[in-house]
């Protein structure tokens, strides 16, 4: 299936597995890019020579196009930046907006430059600045995320920017591609359906969580870093969202060091890292402390498996999903469902 974003990247089928810190390494996207897809890798918990690493392992497995997801306010950004274009890797993408400058470099090294964003506003800012297309996430969707359902701002975006507007936020089968090539999207991307696959490298009690979860088991809470997360609730979401205020900002004190031994940043990275997230969010310094929460607990359960200690970030779709196909199935399966759907609507008169 050709679209837009397909011709863009150079993929055959229009669906993108989305950078997850701690999930989306090598194995996963390789096994996402030979199924046809854009794998994106995750590098925002990596060190430079980690990231390096993992850009060659990928090119190891595989030599289909793919992508690697930066944080466009990390201190090292541009050295970042620098390996991609090095390595040269297809795709940039980012979770927060990166500057006019750095979608500039990128473009003129080749890189194709994919922001994600949460609200129109977003999506017109960075599509003025050149990015060459857009993943636009709906409330639905795993992680940080808005309030803003997929089906409400997916069209208001499609109708504000001349680029490839990807759709994220409760997307899992081919009937949710055809709904979002409808709303005029060129593609869809799926995080929480990647991380329940076999070529995911999530420890196995972690994905028997998430197929045991209903619909009623995805929450939103600002517990974690102070703001909005979507998430499974657990045990550990129920404590921290009890938690006294003393007790939540030593607790985030304890990550923000347990990051920093993990990364190799220093301590003036760190605060550089944490004043362009201060700037770009309006945050306060106690929540920009929580911030440093994220990537431990994430790491506790999609790492170490410890569902008990850590938090797992989730779609709501985690409640309509029961099985753990290879990516190639997934994604074969999902464009058959697709093609049927479309054939099926042929027929409505």
């Amino acid at each position: 299936m050709e679209t837009a974003f397909t011709r863009l990247v150079g993929v055959g089928h229009p669906i993108v597995q989305t950078g997850m810190g701690w999930v989306a390494g090598p194995r996963l996207v390789s096994a996402t890019a030979d199924a046809g897809a854009l794998g994106i890798l995750a590098s925002a918990t990596m060190t430079i020579d980690q990231l390096r690493e993992a850009v060659r392992e990928i090119r190891s497995r595989t030599a289909a196009p793919f992508g690697v997801n930066l944080r466009a306010d990390a201190a090292d950004a541009g050295d970042r930046v620098r390996v991609i274009i090095d390595e040269g890797v297809r795709v940039a993408s980012f979770a927060l907006a990166p500057s006019a400058e750095l979608i500039a470099g990128l473009k003129e090294a080749g890189v194709v430059v994919v922001p994600s964003v949460g609200a129109r506003r977003h999506a017109e800012k960075v599509a003025a600045w050149g990015a060459d297309a857009v993943i636009v996430q709906g409330g639905e969707g795993g992680g940080h995320t808005g309030e803003v359902a997929t089906t409400v701002l997916l069209p208001q975006v499609v109708d504000a920017v001349d680029i490839p507007v990807v759709a994220a936020g409760g997307f899992f089968d081919g009937r949710g591609l055809v709904a979002a090539l409808a709303y005029g999207a060129a593609g869809v991307a799926m995080g929480t359906r990647f991380l329940l696959t076999s070529d995911s490298t999530v420890p196995d009690a972690v994905k028997a969580r998430y197929l045991a979860a209903t619909v009623r088991d995805v929450t939103v809470t600002r517990a974690v870093d102070g703001l909005p997360h979507r998430m499974l609730r657990t045990g550990l979401v129920d404590s921290l969202e009890s938690a006294g205020r003393p007790r939540t900002l030593l607790r985030a004190a304890r990550h923000a060091a347990g990051f920093r031994r993990l990364s190799g940043l220093t301590w003036r990275q760190l605060l550089r890292d944490g004043l362009a997230l201060r700037r770009g969010k309006d945050l306060t310094w106690s929540q920009v402390l929580l911030a440093a929460n994220t990537p431990m607990l994430l790491k506790s359960a999609m790492v170490d498996g410890r569902t008990d200690l850590g938090v797992m970030a989730s779609g709501q779709v985690a409640g309509v999903i029961d099985d753990l196909p290879s990516c190639a199935e997934l994604v074969e399966r999902i464009m058959k469902e697709a093609e049927g759907v479309l054939q099926g609507l042929k027929g409505v008169r």
